[in-house]
């Protein structure tokens, strides 16, 4: 259910800027209010682990990540 929201006693240079930043993004002043109070109250969206993991840049090759002890024995858990 949707509700509405009355705010008053905003300053004028806040509602000129919400103006100005409506027309910029092709949005009504009251479309915009509705984007900038959602992204705020919501937060970003959660990803995945699996979506997190994807992200992650390909650098090196395996061996540059290859376990070693400091005698470089590569068996480090024995």
């Amino acid at each position: 259910m949707k509700k509405q929201l009355l705010v008053r006693e905003v300053d004028e240079t806040l509602v000129k800027a919400l103006k100005q930043r409506a027309a910029i993004n092709g949005r009504s002043t009251e479309a915009e209010h509705r984007l900038i109070l959602e992204k705020s109250l919501r937060g970003p969206r959660k990803i995945t682990l699996a979506e997190a993991l994807t992200k992650i840049p390909s650098y090196g090759e395996d061996e540059d990540f290859s376990r070693r002890d400091d005698s470089g024995n590569e068996d480090v858990f024995d």
